[in-house]
């Protein structure tokens, strides 16, 4: 085998996870247990460690058996379970042990290099701990697990046909104009139903956020997930500075491509349902026709850049570590869920055989491999790697495959058209993350706003870094509710700017990677092998990179992709 399953020392190996007086003792022992030496401190943390990874993989598992069927009522009880009756006794011993290491005499003598990353974590876990909201992050999580449920149930009629709405998304391609529109109303309709139930699902989330910013004793919960984010490295200005970035330098370059669209369509207006629309004559890119054929192929193109990549991928698939195909009851969205444990990740996706999903597989597969190639780290924690990194695993994977494409596309022409489509995606992308997290900042810094307010600001910020050139015109209705389809907002808050942080150090990789393959691989991969043991600027320095989103980074690296895009039209 590729990976091998953690051996357990300190959890029986047969142990299994029941009620929270199965895990109790081993928590009393470890918060208990008398620290006489260095190496008394450094068994300590390999057993926290192991119980972490143990407690870790348990949950993922119910998260992953929830999301593939969020109909199953029994799934829906054990994961509610564990975020109820479990996680909330687990965090005051996690808070005691925190203090017990960082209080013991010997935590100097820990090898600065390999541990000072983990212990500022821990340092800053102790500082946002907070006993009252133990309970609030457990409804939070079981709040945040219904918009899967709401948005998973949602299905439309096409030619007398059900599809869910990823599934559906792939007619907008078709180049027959009014079957388009008439798609593009039929998805939203579906959405504007559930607009009041998230909307109240929605409310509830940030009034509960709210509590926990108070509770921990910061104004908002904006500041306060900056620094249970860990953002060590960069703060709120920023990110405010590269919500302009983007508007003033990308947002110019998305018009360009949206006008050669128009143009290529023979269209005065461009609406919404045009994007991603085929001109006459032309069919939409078919790469796969299923869930099975969509993962072969992946293998095939990942064992081209790189053997091992490919084999992370095929052990995957011997151990079924994947779901791949969209189908009423599934939550929408796509992952890649480490297993701590058992070493070897899951990955789940809404796959309906467009090119977009090939991209989808690329990207969970940069996140996979990033799993694989950090393993063997000493500690669970080591592994925790934050999410600047990660997407940089995830969106160079994309871009590192595009010369193999030809497996997905065997014609010349439609290898083509999909590398256009990557590329294009890749400035595309900027103005919406900016829009997403301009939204939260206001979101957070006025939590008392009505769902009108809400509205309101939410129109005001799309259309900020909306292209003049795209018509929402008899569509307001519809563009008032685009946040909902964005499911960070409501399951993972904050975590969107470092899609654009990584992309920018992504087509700074692939820049490089156009000279020097096997370089930029050798760097790639050795930035992933250190997973969260050293500062994210030494992690990008290690790619071969910057770990800069400044203006005039973010002109120069989409400057180039633009240059690129034209050699392609």
């Amino acid at each position: 085998m590729l990976i091998e399953k953690k051996s357990r020392h300190f959890l029986p190996k047969s142990f299994t996870l029941q009620t929270w007086n199965d895990l109790k003792p081993y928590f009393e022992e470890l918060v208990d247990r008398k620290i006489s030496s260095l190496s008394d401190l450094e068994q300590l943390l390999e057993d926290i460690s192991e119980i972490q990874a143990f407690v870790s993989e348990d949950a993922c598992w119910r998260q992953i058996k929830l999301t593939c069927d969020t109909e199953n009522k029994d799934l829906e009880t054990s994961f509610t379970f564990f975020n109820t009756e479990i996680e909330p006794h687990i965090k005051p011993y996690a808070d005691k042990l925190n203090k017990k290491i960082l209080s013991s005499s010997f935590v100097n003598e820990l090898p600065t290099q390999e541990y000072a990353i983990y212990l500022r974590g821990m340092q800053n876990e102790i500082n946002l701990f907070r006993e009252e909201n133990i309970s609030l992050f457990a409804d939070i999580s079981v709040l945040a697990q219904q918009y899967g449920a709401i948005t998973g149930s949602m299905t439309v009629t096409i030619n007398e046909q059900e599809y869910t709405l990823q599934q559906a998304a792939k007619f907008l391609k078709q180049s027959d104009r009014a079957f388009r529109k008439s798609v593009f109303l039929n998805m939203y309709e579906k959405r504007k139903e559930a607009e009041p139930e998230l909307n109240t699902l929605f409310n509830k989330l940030i009034a509960k956020r709210h509590e926990v910013a108070l509770h921990a004793g910061y104004a908002n919960f904006r500041d306060y997930m900056f620094d249970a984010l860990g953002r060590f490295d960069y703060g709120i200005k920023e990110c405010e500075d590269f919500h302009e970035a983007v508007k003033k330098n990308i947002k110019p370059l998305v018009y360009k491509l949206i006008e050669h669209k128009k143009k290529a369509l023979g269209y005065f207006h461009m609406y919404p349902y045009d994007l991603d629309a085929e001109p006459d004559g032309q069919k939409p890119l078919e790469p796969f026709l299923n869930g099975q054929e969509l993962l072969d192929k992946s293998i095939q193109v990942l064992k081209q850049v790189h053997p091992y990549f490919g084999d992370c991928l095929e052990e995957m698939k011997n151990l079924k570590h994947l779901d791949l195909e969209s189908r009423k009851g599934k939550a929408p969205g796509g992952y890649n869920c480490p297993l701590a444990e058992s070493g070897a990740p899951f990955i789940f996706m809404n796959a309906a055989g467009t090119p977009d999903d090939v991209v989808t597989m690329m990207h969970e597969s940069g996140h996979a491999v990033h799993s694989f190639l950090c393993h063997d780290l000493k500690l669970s924690a080591f592994k925790e790697y934050p999410m600047e990194i990660a997407e940089l695993a995830s969106m160079s994977m994309e871009l590192f495959s595009l010369p193999y494409w030809s497996t997905f596309y065997p014609d010349s022409n439609d290898k083509k058209r999909a590398t256009y489509e990557l590329l294009e995606r890749a400035l595309l992308i900027f103005p919406w993350i900016a829009t997403i997290d301009k939204f939260q900042h206001w979101l957070y810094t006025n939590p008392k706003h009505t769902e009108a307010e809400r509205t309101k600001q939410w129109m005001l910020i799309h259309q900020e870094f909306l292209p003049e050139n795209i018509e929402w015109t008899g569509l307001e209705h519809i563009q008032e509710i685009l946040w909902q389809k964005q499911l960070h907002l409501f399951e993972v808050p904050f975590y969107y700017i470092e899609y654009g942080i990584a992309q920018l150090g992504a087509l700074s990789m692939w820049k490089a990677y156009q000279i020097d393959r096997d370089t930029v691989l050798k760097n790639y991969m050795n930035a992933l092998k250190k997973g969260y043991t050293t500062s994210l600027p030494e992690l990008y320095k290690t790619a071969g990179i910057a770990f800069d989103f400044s203006e005039e980074y973010v002109k120069n690296i989409c400057t180039f992709v633009h240059q690129e895009l034209e050699k392609l039209i």
